[in-house]
């Protein structure tokens, strides 16, 4: 079965909720993700966290384009986390039809973010979605062994390992490490492809992750050896924030040279596997 291919977020950083919904029909996709909750603390919660017109807008979008909802982001387990706060979050998720959480860890104490993210497991059970962990270098999860870890140790039949390319790639985790996955814990994976230089710095990462990724295909991250690691149904979000890309060409264009990319990529990667 074919991967089903889905616009994240970041890719249209600029374009509203119903503007990628429609770019995600408008392109080729068949998913797209949306952002509700802030990523950083310095970010306000956005406007389909607060705005219930903007809200039934999406919904009505996704349901002309046929579009479905492949993640929603962004939930941060901090040492104060409070499960129960999510479920706003989880209940607008559920409106939208949703299907996964993106979850980042930023607790030290290994026991409570484990405690946490099953709480979180079980809470998006409620609204028939899945809880997928996403490891990043300068996060307290900083690598594929340490997200299979929390959620081996958490053991909720919804809760996943997001594996986004670029992290991958920099973290030193191993091709071997995401074959070694059981299937039923990627529910969805990141394409994006980085420069063979970079600074490894906290700040240097954080800055590429967020505003310089390159298209796949144009970097130097093993992309074909990711594509054949994974499921071949497994649900592939194409991930590439570019504020330089941003400022000459529109969220429209973007889309479509990055669907593009990620197709001619894949196309290879089964060719060579034949």
């Amino acid at each position: 079965m074919p991967h089903p291919f889905s616009l994240a977020f970041l890719t249209v950083f600029d374009a509203g909720p119903v503007e990628a919904i429609r770019i995600a029909a408008e392109t080729g996709y068949n998913m797209v993700g949306l952002r509700l909750l802030p990523a950083g603390p310095a970010e306000a919660p956005y406007p389909l966290m607060t705005d219930d017109r903007l809200l039934e807008e999406a919904v009505v979008a996704i349901r002309d384009t046929g579009i479905a909802v492949a993640d929603v982001e962004i939930v941060r387990l901090m040492p104060d986390t409070i499960v129960a706060d999510f479920e706003s979050f989880l209940e607008r998720a559920g409106r939208l039809g949703a299907r996964h959480v993106l979850v980042a860890g930023d607790d030290p104490d290994a026991s409570r973010l484990t405690d946490n993210f099953a709480g979180l497991c079980q809470l998006a059970k409620t609204y028939s979605l899945t809880a997928d962990l996403e490891f990043m270098p300068w996060t307290e999860v900083p690598d594929l062994a340490f997200a299979r870890g929390i959620v081996e140790a958490a053991g909720e039949a919804n809760g996943g390992v997001l594996i986004d390319a670029l992290h991958l790639d920099r973290a030193g985790s191993m091709l071997e490490e995401v074959r070694g996955l059981p299937a039923k814990w990627i529910n969805y994976v990141q394409f994006c492809d980085g420069p063979a230089n970079y600074d490894g710095s906290d700040e240097g990462l954080i800055r590429v992750a967020r505003q310089a990724r390159l298209m796949p295909g144009d970097g130097a991250i093993d992309l074909t050896g990711l594509a054949r690691a994974i499921p071949d149904n497994v649900t592939v979000s194409i991930e590439v924030p570019n504020h330089e890309l941003a400022s000459r060409m529109s969220p429209r264009e973007r889309a479509k040279i990055a669907l593009d990319a990620t197709r001619r990529l894949l196309a290879a990667a089964d060719d060579t596997r034949a």
